[in-house]
């Protein structure tokens, strides 16, 4: 079965919050996903607060694979549906660019193990969420589980009905 992907352009907006810290002055972090990709240029200022800035980041495209769609299925049946946003920094600078938006928990998480410079979740605007149960509703397919059966040739040797070291190696 070819695999299917659909593609939807978002809108990312982060916040620069100031903190009290001998190493570093700030920290960022994913602020929202917006549903539609607005007219302003990326990393504008959008908000300015006394300890926090809040800015247009720019857009990115967020991915959905028919393959995933067990992923996508438990992330809006949580209840509390999240989308997986990672930022790096460019050549060490302190200057952000978009790395990735997902939908996908299992996808999130790697993400977030490969030590990206800033990941966060944020929650699902309602119009990608539906979106994605249209996806999921169109592409699911329910796959089974097959336990593997262990290989036992050339395994453990010993004869059942007894411990090891009484008399129930065959030889």
């Amino acid at each position: 079965m070819a695999m299917i992907q659909a593609s939807r352009e978002v809108g990312v907006v982060v916040r620069r919050r100031l903190i009290n810290n001998p190493w570093i002055d700030h920290v960022w972090s994913p602020a929202m996903v917006l549903d539609e990709v607005p007219a302003t240029a990326p990393w504008t200022a959008l908000s300015t607060e006394a300890d926090a800035t809040i800015y247009y980041a720019g857009s990115a495209s967020i991915d959905l694979f028919s393959s995933d769609t067990a992923n996508y299925r438990d992330n809006l049946a949580d209840g509390d549906p999240r989308i997986w946003v990672a930022l790096r920094r460019r050549d060490g600078g302190p200057e952000l660019e978009l790395t990735k938006v997902t939908a996908d928990p299992t996808e999130g998480e790697a993400i977030f193990e490969s030590g990206c410079d800033v990941i966060g979740t944020v929650p699902m605007p309602a119009g990608i969420a539906s979106w994605i149960a249209a996806f999921v509703d169109q592409f699911h397919v329910e796959r089974l589980f097959h336990k593997r059966k262990r290989d036992r040739a050339g395994g453990d040797q010993r004869m059942p009905g007894g411990p090891p070291g009484k008399g129930t190696t065959l030889t």
